[in-house]
């Protein structure tokens, strides 16, 4: 079978896996330096922020895949290969990640997560270990099951990335159909193996900040905020490779039209899932779930809420609706940055609060912890970078031998 993709010259990308861990290298190192400046504390929350955003954007890609898989999907297949390149990070988060665990271990145990200091004080001079809200949810946080579930979670991440780049590359060589069926195997498993981790992450490494409050919707706002930051990581690889020429006759309209949707879709999801939770919470009025919002309605939180509504829903809404607009690449490449914009945004908002003063007041958003934020983003967003570009050049451009493949180059709405 002969493509487009078969004889299209692959340039090479070893200099940007250079560069790209040059910056991430820097990125770290500047972000270590912050202690000096802001103290452990707020470089620690910064970093949370920062593997926590890179983590969801690979989770997104996982979930893609697997959803691909599963639907048995084909105008997917020629996007499908660079998120497999983009799970090869998995493993370079989980030792990014580690820095956390560690600053817990032998500096402080209430670093990051209050609850993993039985003697840290709570307001109204009440330690952790005699709260009772704290003694119902002991068994399940504590600092031996927060390690386990975290390594549990790259594990199941890492293994579930490791199988489905494996069928997928190796069906280059041999062209062998039994590549495609195993890849269905693992996503009929993958996805709530993929959907329970993403949860219990979420409620781990953020909703556990402050404990007290309580959410049913969390995991699905984890999970819009995973999928929309993949979908836009991805229209910028899909539109960086066409101006590089190696989508030149590959990508079309057609595709980009198709993620576009997807993006309106779960921008309305998105919308969905945060409006209920909100709606919920107020319609109750009930102390331990108000006060998460209370929290966020001081100081300059405020208007970052307002900028999480509109950035995160009208305007991508409202320039989703237009066709020519997810066709255009100017303009589908500038919604995709502003989307991930607005999703750090998002983890700011659902993170940094925790960060409190002496009187109870979260710090202001617009503190020089955003300092730190950014660095951090750079830092693991170089090293997840450096890994895509590494692996790039380690299979065909695009999937040749999966039996969709013709399909997905003629794709049509």
């Amino acid at each position: 079978m002969s493509t487009p993709a078969a004889s299209a010259p692959v340039h090479s990308t070893a200099a940007l896996a250079q560069k790209a861990l040059v910056i991430g290298l820097a990125g770290i190192v500047l972000t270590a330096l912050g202690i000096l400046v802001s103290g452990p504390q707020a470089v620690a929350y910064s970093w949370l922020v920062g593997i926590s955003y890179w983590t969801a954007i690979a989770i997104g890609m996982l979930l893609m895949v697997l959803i691909h898989h599963i639907f048995d999907a084909s105008w997917s297949v020629v996007l499908r290969r660079q998120l497999e390149h983009g799970l090869s990070a998995f493993k370079w988060l989980a030792l990014l990640f580690l820095p956390l665990v560690l600053a817990t271990l032998f500096y402080r145990l209430d670093l990051v997560w209050p609850w993993m200091n039985p003697a840290h004080a709570l307001a109204g001079h009440e330690t952790v270990a005699g709260d009772i809200l704290y003694t119902k949810k002991s068994s399940f946080l504590n600092l031996k099951t927060f390690i386990g579930m975290t390594a549990l979670f790259f594990v199941v991440w890492i293994w579930l990335s490791a199988r489905l780049r494996k069928a997928s590359f190796t069906q280059d060589a041999d062209g062998d159909v039994k590549w495609t069926r195993m890849n269905r195997v693992t996503a009929a498993m993958g996805l709530p193996l993929a959907a329970l981790t993403l949860t219990f992450a979420a409620i781990y490494w953020i909703k556990s900040l402050e404990y007290h409050w309580f959410s049913t919707m969390y995991g699905v706002w984890f999970f819009a905020n995973c999928f929309r930051g993949a979908l836009s990581v991805s229209v910028l690889i899909m539109l960086w490779l066409w101006r590089r020429g190696d989508y030149k006759g590959i990508l079309n309209n057609n595709h980009l039209h198709s993620v576009g949707q997807l993006m309106l879709a779960l921008t309305v999801f998105w919308a969905y899932v945060t409006f209920s939770q909100y709606f919920l919470i107020w319609n109750a009025n009930l102390p331990e779930e108000t006060f998460w919002y209370n929290l966020r309605e001081y100081g300059d939180w405020w208007g970052t809420g307002l900028v999480i509504l509109f950035g995160h829903f009208v305007v991508p809404f409202l320039l989703l609706l237009s066709y020519r607009f997810k066709v255009t690449h100017r303009t589908i490449r500038r919604i995709a940055l502003w989307i991930l914009a607005v999703i750090l945004i998002d983890l700011c908002y659902n993170i940094l609060p925790a960060i409190k003063d002496a009187a109870g007041h979260p710090k202001p958003f617009l503190s020089f912890n955003l300092l730190w934020v950014l660095t951090s983003v750079i830092g693991v967003g170089g090293i997840c970078c450096w890994s895509y570009f590494r692996s790039f050049p380690t299979a065909k451009l695009i999937p040749i031998r999966d039996p969709r493949i013709n399909e997905c180059l003629t794709h049509h709405e």
